[in-house]
């Protein structure tokens, strides 16, 4: 057996997909960010009923039917596209609602210099 083509992981460009067309880091933020939306929202509404332990119920199953749908709007979103693009797409939509600054320049149209008057060339004359 030739050892050629053994796939290590230590030489791999990114991280390798877990669930999904998600990377474990990725799945490690929706379920961070789902277990904040749902836990506050779901122990009021289980306290408002009277039943504070449903609370929880209503937890884990959010937490798993939110992984489930953001991984397939984030599959949808990065099929057949770079490493990455999900990131910058983000960074470009939250510019234009202005709630964060891209490092990157959105403009477009004509570019100008924004001088009036043309530099005079140095002589050669010497």
């Amino acid at each position: 057996m030739s050892k050629d083509h053994e796939i290590l992981a230590d030489r791999l460009n990114a991280e390798p997909v877990i669930f999904k067309g998600c990377s474990s880091s990725e799945l490690g933020m929706i379920v961070g960010l789902a277990i904040v939306i749902w836990l506050p929202l779901s122990l009021l509404l289980a306290w408002m009923l009277g039943a504070i332990t449903m609370g929880f119920g209503i937890v884990g199953v959010g937490v798993v039917a939110t992984v489930v749908v953001m991984a397939s709007i984030f599959q949808r979103i990065k099929r057949g596209r770079s490493d990455g693009y999900y990131q910058q797409w983000l960074r470009i939509r939250l510019q234009s609602t202005g709630l964060y600054r891209a490092p990157w320049v959105l403009r477009t149209g004509a570019w100008d210099i924004g001088r009036t008057q043309h530099a005079p060339l140095p002589s050669r004359n010497r």
